[in-house]
């Protein structure tokens, strides 16, 4: 077992109810303390450390409680029920794994009675990379520019966001219901924290003839969204994205799609 894992299972007085789990970003074990199934979260990356913070913040209301937090090593409530809205949307279910996602969001977006933490990233920072990547490739991500640089420049309903909201991101926590996990700690319109609703959970769901445009309408109403601000949102994150798998190397092809049919639903829209 990794050392840093050990240190806080004593310190914590944490017992080990699982494998240890090794992302890009974190080190996860299921454990115990007096009985009850929690998280402990390890921090590899300091992205993830900020997310720790918005978790603390949310206090437990749409998203995971926090129970101890230590510099890296986050202590979370561990989510134990059987609901899945990976599979919800892949079993005729879409709408309803919408839905839920929204209601969650929603309640993440609710006004809190304290001021937002200092270290939060803005939008605009968020989207550094989608400009050069825009000069080299040109193409759909120079709209996508163009239509980012829209919106950054006028925000609306600003929030603390997920940034990351997804059907792997809000999972059944039995009791308590759905909540989140694994925020990008950000900062901005309210709207944006529904974009990635409309691309995942996977591209075979996300591609499927119809799905994006009934999506849209289903989030617009279950999030009180504009639909045209939502798909100028989508077009502008799917670029962002696209930049970054780019980036990587790799072939952004979901995100050059969806974004396509932001495009396309904008250009409807505008006749």
């Amino acid at each position: 077992m990794h050392p840093v894992l050990e240190d806080y299972l004593a310190r914590w007085r944490l017992t080990p109810d699982g494998t240890p789990l090794t992302t890009h970003t974190s080190i996860l074990l299921p454990v115990r303390q007096e009985g009850m199934p929690v998280m402990l979260k390890i921090a590899t990356e300091a992205e993830e450390r900020r997310g720790a913070e918005s978790m603390i913040w949310w206090g437990g209301y749409g998203a995971a409680r926090v129970f101890a937090h230590d510099g890296d090593a986050l202590l979370m409530e561990r989510a134990t029920g059987e609901g899945s809205l990976v599979e919800m949307a892949g079993h005729e279910r879409d709408d309803e794994a919408t839905r839920i996602i929204c209601a969650v969001a929603s309640r993440l977006h609710a006004p809190r009675d304290r001021p937002h933490p200092p270290s939060l990233v803005p939008l605009t920072r968020w989207f550094a990379e989608l400009e050069p990547a825009a000069e080299r490739h040109g193409g759909l991500l120079k709209v996508a520019a163009a239509t980012a640089r829209e919106l950054l420049s006028e925000p609306r309903d600003i929030v603390v966001l997920h940034g990351d909201i997804h059907h792997g991101n809000i999972l059944d926590f039995g009791p308590r219901g759905w909540l989140a996990i694994d925020p990008k700690h950000l900062v901005g319109e309210r709207t944006f924290d529904f974009v990635n609703i409309l691309r995942n959970p996977d591209s075979e769901i996300a591609l499927r003839p119809g799905r994006f445009s009934r999506q849209v309408t289903v989030v617009a109403d279950a999030g009180g969204l504009d639909r045209t601000r939502l798909l100028k949102w989508t077009l502008a994150f799917t670029g962002l994205s696209a930049a970054w798998i780019l980036g990587d190397g790799d072939r952004p092809d979901l995100d050059l799609a969806v974004a396509e049919l932001a495009l396309a639903e904008l250009t409807r829209l505008s006749e």
